[in-house]
């Protein structure tokens, strides 16, 4: 049983030699390594295609481009630019730092070039090699720049929330001044009420006006009695002497 532990202990052993050592010889790449910055990235420009334009010049391990601020890309597409993707930084990391650092002397400052055809081929490289830069040095600045993103975005919405709350509560206050306003003028129009049923009795229920016009006799009955009447004995002696 003693033996078999042994020798388990002997291969985790081995193991972590292995790994320690691999990893020393990683940590001497990596110091090898040169890390340049690209302060401009031409528009339509990704990361497969500046691989392509400075693998000419010497071995490249990793590229990273920042995109750029999303509003910023709004705005261009408002104003009928590029509708796509772009960045606003770069960082290329070349396996040999001097490799690196004549990369940036010699392109710093001159025109891409390449085919004419090319869309690159009027702009200018903005690149400058980074000394004692290396790639986990970026990987925190990444972290530590999203960081102040996020820290950003979360005031700006507490903000937007407390004026969303200020506002609806302003809402509210002018509902419950509107609700009193409007008892206020019901009340008083309650308490005048009164006063015109006072000055005006007429309105009073069960008080009931009578009013009396003159009216004027009918002109049948006035010719009537003004027209003179025969007498019986008269009208007797006119029909005796006719018969």
């Amino acid at each position: 049983m003693n033996d078999e532990g042994d020798a388990k202990s002997k291969k985790e052993g081995k193991r972590i030699e292995k790994r320690k050592k691999k990893l020393l010889k990683e940590a001497e790449k990596a110091d090898k390594r040169g890390v340049c910055y690209l302060s401009r990235v031409p528009p339509k420009m990704d990361p497969l295609k500046l691989r392509q334009i400075l693998s000419q010049y010497g071995e490249i391990q990793r590229i990273y481009l920042a995109p750029e601020d999303p509003a910023a890309r709004v705005q261009r597409k408002r104003a009928g630019g590029f509708r796509g993707l772009g960045f606003s930084e770069g960082w290329v990391e070349f396996t040999d730092k001097r490799v690196a650092k004549r990369v940036a002397n010699l392109l710093n400052g001159e025109q891409i070039g390449g085919r004419k055809r090319s869309q690159f081929y009027y702009d200018l490289w903005n690149i400058k090699y980074l000394s004692k830069f290396k790639w986990d040095d970026l990987s925190e600045e990444i972290a530590y720049r999203n960081a102040i993103r996020e820290q950003k975005l979360a005031m700006e919405i507490s903000a937007a929330k407390k004026e969303r709350d200020f506002y609806l509560s302003k809402v509210e206050q002018s509902r419950a001044l509107s609700a009193i306003e409007e008892r206020v003028k019901k009340k008083q129009k309650v308490q005048q009420e009164p006063e015109l049923n006072h000055e005006h009795p007429v309105d009073q229920p069960g008080f009931k006006v009578i009013r009396h016009f003159p009216q004027k006799q009918p002109v049948v009955e006035k010719e009537a009695q003004s027209k003179p009447k025969l007498s019986i004995d008269l009208l007797t002696e006119v029909f005796n002497t006719s018969s």
